[in-house]
C-alpha cells in the first residue's frame, strides 16, 4: 500500500483554568467526526495520542495527565438565548476510550474566548463594561454556563494579574456562572442528591463502610471524610498516586458509589465511565504546604479537599468538582458543610496547589434542596493556533 500524507485539521490548543485541551470548531472536523460515534472517538484518540501503554502520549497532543488529555468541540448554538454549544471529551490515556459523560469546569473558562476568537459571538451585542457575556450550552450535561470574558478594542484580554493556584503565571480573570447545575432526573429520589439523602452509608465490600455525600451538581461527586480513609486531608499527589493499593481502593469505592447513585447498572460499567463520578475526601482546615512549597494557613481556608480524576489525585481541583464542593458546602448536613463548620454561601477550600473560593445559591423546597447557581473565577489563554496533524487513516 502506497504511503499517504498526514491529514491536517484546524485546531487551537488552549489552557482553561488548571487544564489544557485541543479545541475544534465542529465544522472544521472531518465529516466523519462531526457526529457522535466511533469515528469521532477514533480521531480524537489519535489527536491526543491514546491509547498509550507507556502512559506518556508522546505521539499526540496529550500531556499524560487527566488535566491535559482533553478535547473540546464548539459550534454556533441552535438553541434560543445561547451563543455556542460546547461538547467535552475526556480522553483516556491508556485505553481506547473517550468519556462524554460529564463536563470540564476548567476548560469551560476557555470556551468563551475560543468562541469569540472564532467569530461565533457578535461583540456588538454582547459587551458591557469591558466584558463580553457568552451564553454557553454545555451539551454533555444539558446545562447553561455564562462566561464573562474581558474585552479591549474588540479583542479578548488574556494578560492580567489574576492568580489561580495550580497555574504558574497570572492572567486575566474570567468569571463563570453555572446555572441550575444539578441533575434534572428525580427518579432516584432527588435531582441534587441521587439517593435522596445528604449523607448515606456507603458499603464497599472488602474495603469498609463510609459516611458519604453523593451529589450531582457540576459533576457527580462522592465526598468522604479524610480520616475515614486514613488521611489527614493535607496530602499531595505523590502520597496517593505512588500508592497502587490506595488507588485501587479509591476506584472500588468510586464504582460502588456510582452504582448507588444510579449512574451505572453493574460494577463492571465503572471502568467504561472513568470521568464520572469523581471521588473526593475532605477535612476541616489546617496548616499545610502546597506542591509549590507555599504554606497555606489554617486561617486561609474553610476546609480542605482532595479529589481524584481518571484514577489519580488531581494536582489542583477540577472546575466541575468545585461546583459540587460549593453546592455541598451550601447545604446543611453534608460531609462537606460539616467539615467547613456549617453551611456557607461561599467557601474557601484548600487543594494540593493552593486555595480556591467558590460560591453557590441553594434553596430548600419542602424536603428537597435545589441549587440555582454556582460561581467561580478562572483564566484562559491560547497556547497554539493552527493545524493538528494525524495519519490519514484516522480521518
Amino acid at each position: 500500500m502506497a504511503p499517504r500524507p498526514q491529514a491536517k485539521v484546524r485546531a487551537t490548543y488552549m489552557r482553561g483554568g488548571t487544564s489544557k485541551g485541543t479545541f475544534f470548531l465542529r465544522d472544521d472536523l472531518p465529516l466523519s467526526a462531526q457526529v457522535a460515534g466511533a469515528a469521532r472517538d477514533r480521531f480524537l484518540l489519535r489527536v491526543v495520542g491514546s491509547p498509550d501503554p507507556y502512559a506518556k502520549q508522546i505521539d499526540g497532543m496529550g500531556g499524560a495527565t487527566s488535566s491535559t488529555s482533553k478535547a473540546v468541540i464548539v459550534s454556533r448554538s441552535s438553541r434560543p438565548d445561547h451563543d455556542v454549544d460546547y461538547l467535552f471529551g475526556q480522553v483516556s490515556i491508556d485505553q481506547a476510550l473517550v468519556d462524554w459523560s460529564g463536563n470540564c469546569g476548567n476548560l469551560s473558562a476557555a470556551v468563551g474566548p475560543f468562541a469569540i476568537r472564532s467569530g461565533l459571538v457578535d461583540l456588538s451585542q454582547h459587551v458591557t463594561d469591558g466584558r463580553a457575556t457568552v451564553r454557553i450550552w454545555q451539551a454533555n450535561i444539558g446545562k447553561t454556563i455564562i462566561a464573562h470574558v474581558p474585552i479591549i478594542d474588540g479583542e479578548v484580554v488574556e494578560s492580567g494579574d489574576f492568580e489561580l493556584d495550580g497555574v504558574t503565571f497570572p492572567a486575566a480573570e474570567i468569571q463563570l456562572e453555572f446555572l441550575d447545575p444539578a441533575a434534572e432526573d428525580d427518579s432516584a429520589g432527588g435531582a441534587l442528591f441521587p439517593t435522596g439523602q445528604a449523607i448515606d452509608q456507603l458499603h464497599v465490600p472488602g474495603v469498609g463502610d463510609f459516611e458519604a455525600t453523593m451529589i450531582n451538581a457540576g459533576i457527580p461527586t462522592i465526598f468522604i471524610e479524610a480520616n475515614a480513609l486514613g488521611y489527614t486531608g493535607t496530602e499531595l499527589q505523590d502520597a496517593i498516586n505512588t500508592d497502587a493499593q490506595a488507588l485501587s481502593r479509591f476506584e472500588t469505592i468510586r464504582a460502588y458509589g456510582a452504582l448507588k447513585m444510579g449512574l451505572i447498572n453493574e460494577l463492571a460499567q465503572a471502568a467504561l465511565r472513568q470521568h464520572t463520578p469523581k471521588i473526593a475526601f475532605v477535612s476541616p482546615p489546617q496548616d499545610y504546604v502546597t506542591s509549590s512549597g507555599k504554606t497555606v494557613s489554617v486561617a486561609d481556608t474553610d476546609l480542605l479537599v482532595r479529589a481524584l480524576s481518571m484514577g489519580k489525585l488531581h494536582h489542583a481541583m477540577m472546575g466541575t468538582a468545585a461546583v459540587a464542593i460549593a453546592t455541598a458546602a451550601a447545604i446543611p448536613g453534608t460531609v462537606v458543610s460539616r467539615a467547613a463548620g456549617g453551611a456557607r454561601k461561599a467557601v474557601r477550600f484548600g487543594h494540593p496547589s493552593g486555595m480556591l473560593r467558590v460560591g453557590a445559591v441553594a434553596e430548600q423546597h419542602g424536603s428537597q434542596w435545589h441549587v440555582t447557581q454556582a460561581t467561580m473565577s478562572r483564566s484562559a489563554r491560547v497556547l497554539m493556533d493552527g493545524w493538528v496533524y494525524v495519519p490519514a487513516e484516522f480521518v
